[in-house]
């Protein structure tokens, strides 16, 4: 399931223009993200954008991996 979200526009008088992408609270707090943490965007192509994290939080659960017989 998709959360749709506006891209807003800020408008400055000095021309530096900034455009704004705000998470829905169900997606920041599932990703478990803090404030003032840095990530970066990635461009795949002109209909999809990465969001990269620097710093990961560690996974709440544990998963093993099983070893493939053959």
């Amino acid at each position: 399931m998709g959360y749709p979200t506006k891209v807003q526009l800020i408008k400055r008088q000095r021309g530096s223009d900034q455009y704004y992408i705000n998470f829905p609270a169900a997606v920041a707090e599932a990703m478990e993200f803090e404030k003032g943490e840095i990530v970066e965007w990635i461009i795949e192509d002109k209909a999809n954008l990465i969001l990269h994290r620097r710093n990961v939080p560690p996974s709440p659960v544990k998963v093993k991996k099983k070893k493939q017989s053959g």
